[in-house]
């Protein structure tokens, strides 16, 4: 398992979660869902140049929309390969739902993940649960196996994305309760849903947490989440010497 992703930079695990478990996920992100129906959270949240005619629903830091996701984040499965790929103290970065809607449902541009919260080891692993079954009609993703040993590349715009078509990367169908692990540097990209179908997937994010995020010019971590932190395996013995110190600046998102 580990060679594999060492050589390609992803790995596919069939049947990680089991049915019951997906169907406490898919009404958790419908509860999501609900609650943010006809208010200003309720946005659009397709990449810039994208068609604006599609759409797509996403929404950070899942366990603390839903208990559901405080489980899912350290299920057993997940972090058994989680260890064997990134070693034995695992902690969650972030997590999102995302949700493309049938026939519409928006496309993620090919692009590596590292140029949002890039880190010096670049140990960031994401885990990509599917909870529909998924292929090219419904957007599924495709990487470029072996990219992630290109290091970073030049991303370019808002978006940060780099010059690849989606036809180059290999693409990955994969079933309800199947995993798609791949390095933050690996190229990855999906299409836009064609079909009548919904498809939702939940993205965990995950880190060696002795690996330091790089900050930017101004000396700040970009990518900062109220979850970033979650011990799900073995220890964290860098604890006092970094962690995330928020300021909350009460209501100022309702009161927008």
């Amino acid at each position: 398992m580990n060679e594999f992703y060492e050589e390609n930079g992803y790995l596919l695990v069939r049947g990680v979660f089991d049915a019951g478990e997906v169907e406490e996920m898919r009404d958790a992100i419908a509860r999501i869902l609900e609650s943010v129906e006809g208010t200003a959270a309720d946005r659009n949240h397709r990449w810039s140049g994208v068609d604006e005619t599609l759409q797509l629903k996403g929404f950070h830091d899942l366990q603390y929309h839903d208990a559901v996701f405080t489980r899912m984040v350290a299920h057993p499965g997940l972090v058994a390969v989680l260890t064997d790929l990134i070693g034995p103290n695992v902690q969650l970065h972030h997590s999102k739902m995302l949700v493309k809607p049938p026939e519409q449902g928006a496309p993620f541009p090919m692009h590596q993940d590292q140029p949002y919260f890039p880190h010096e080891r670049h140990s960031l692993v994401a885990a990509s649960v599917h909870l529909d079954d998924t292929d090219e009609e419904n957007g599924c993703l495709h990487v470029i196996p072996g990219s992630h040993r290109l290091g970073p590349l030049e991303a370019t715009g808002d978006a940060h994305t780099v010059d690849y078509p989606l036809e180059s990367g290999v693409p990955c169908p994969a079933g309800v309760g199947d995993v798609l692990f791949f390095n933050y540097l690996t190229i990855h990209g999906s299409g836009t849903n064609r079909s009548t179908r919904t498809r939702r997937n939940v993205l965990f994010q995950y880190r060696d947490p002795a690996d330091v995020p790089v900050p930017n010019g101004d000396g700040v971590e970009d990518h900062v989440d109220w979850g970033m932190g979650l011990m799900v395996a073995g220890s964290n013995p860098g604890f006092w010497d970094w962690r995330p110190r928020f300021r909350i600046r009460q209501a100022e998102l309702i009161a927008g």
